[in-house]
């Protein structure tokens, strides 16, 4: 979850300093969790990109972030299940994030969704963060 919590606030930093573009190493979770804040319109655009690096190739994600086009910036993370606590819920305990202007993140046994999305199909699993 580390990974994944640095991912998002680099992301968040980056749309504060008003870049275009950002590079992040892959991982299936990293795609995972960008793919779901593409959904929500946190980011605009996702790609899987190779990169040499020291005689060896890396797969990279980039992401194109767009404030101006009507795009959401990320305001605000909170990272809620850590390495040392995880934090797991059911479909009936999740709550909107900020008056539903946010979104949470999950981990469930269908994959990485939101929190609206789990509620509908009456799902629970691990909270990894909530990002508005």
């Amino acid at each position: 979850m580390q990974t994944i919590s640095d991912m998002l606030i680099q992301i968040k930093n980056a749309q504060a300093a008003g870049r275009d573009r950002l590079v992040v190493p892959f991982s299936k979770m990293r795609w995972e969790v960008a793919r779901v804040l593409q959904e929500a319109g946190f980011v605009q655009e996702l790609d899987k990109k190779k990169k040499k690096a020291r005689k060896a190739e890396h797969n990279w994600i980039e992401l194109k972030l767009d404030t101006n086009n009507g795009r959401l910036p990320i305001t605000g993370v909170r990272i809620l299940s850590k390495p040392s606590r995880r934090w797991y819920v059911k479909s009936s305990e999740l709550r909107p994030v900020v008056s539903g202007f946010g979104i949470a993140i999950l981990s469930t046994p269908r994959g990485i969704m939101t929190g609206k999305e789990a509620r509908k199909q009456n799902l629970g699993g691990e909270l990894i963060a909530e990002v508005w």
